[in-house]
């Protein structure tokens, strides 16, 4: 049976597109899947950056032309197989999105779920990720443009009968206004990632800092994806499920993580001096 294809996308940059598709395609992984997370955001690739990472082959020599699938397959610190991207502008300037449709169909033959994480925008290269997928998720963060942007991608989507199974709110507070939010959708609410400033900053969360409030929350949405992606369940989550009061530091706990890692950082320039 051919692989499941999902695109993570958004309109706009640095909403946690990247960071999505690494922890649900760990997630999925943790349950058993054989799972692949394919970088198409060929302008400004971060995901081997993430995942520290440094494959001899890239996504951007493959659609060049000048390397093969299985020569940019990479396996990441806990397993994870990816295709990473280069960032200099001449490996962009190279690079073909049109031939992505055939490396997601080499990696739908091989692989249980495919994950594409795309890049942010309105751009042809956008469209093409969105238009291969079985199904989409959107992420944005609370930010009111990113939101906008985030409901502009699913009307491309659409456009070009992509079909948006849901979204996802990241770096969500107590006071977030989810509903309002979801109100402006127009597709299922799908998650909320909480602002986790206890995480760290190694990816993927799930695997790195499972006892984090953003790990449980994504290990919630890949739950949720699993069933749809393969038992055929509805998208749509309650909110009253999806929102866990117990993720959300009180005002005095935030203060107190915030003038640690000020501390933390205090330390690191004094000590810095005599490196």
């Amino acid at each position: 049976m051919a692989g499941y294809v999902c695109t993570i996308a958004g309109g706009k940059g640095g909403v946690g597109k990247t960071t999505t598709a690494v922890n649900v395609g760990a997630g999925l992984q943790e349950l058993g899947y054989d799972v692949a997370v394919v970088d198409a955001d060929l302008g400004m690739a971060n995901l081997g950056s993430m995942l520290a990472v440094e494959p001899e082959r890239s996504v951007h020599e493959i659609l060049a032309g000048d390397a093969a699938v299985s020569e940019a397959l990479t396996d990441a610190p806990g397993g994870l197989t990816v295709i990473a991207g280069e960032q200099s502008l001449d490996a962009f300037a190279d690079a073909d999105p049109a031939k992505l449709r055939k490396v997601i169909k080499t990696l739908r033959a091989a692989y249980d779920v495919v994950i594409i994480d795309t890049g942010a925008g309105l751009s042809h290269e956008v469209a093409v990720p969105l238009g291969l997928a079985d199904d989409i998720v959107l992420v944005t963060t609370p930010d009111e443009v990113a939101v906008g942007d985030t409901v502009k991608t699913a009307q491309l989507a659409d456009r070009i009968d992509g079909n948006v199974i849901g979204g996802l709110i990241t770096r969500v507070a107590r006071h977030t206004d989810v509903a309002g939010i979801d109100e402006r959708f127009g597709f299922p609410l799908l998650a909320v990632i909480p602002d986790d400033p206890q995480a760290t900053h190694e990816e993927p969360l799930v695997h790195n800092e499972p006892d984090s409030p953003a790990a449980d929350a994504y290990l919630r949405l890949t739950d949720a994806l699993e069933g749809v992606f393969f038992d055929g369940d509805t998208a749509e989550a309650d909110l009253d499920t999806i929102v866990d009061d117990a993720w959300f530091l009180d005002d005095e706990e935030t203060a107190t993580v915030e003038d640690d890692e000020a501390d933390e950082e205090r330390s690191d320039d004094v000590f810095g001096l005599f490196n």
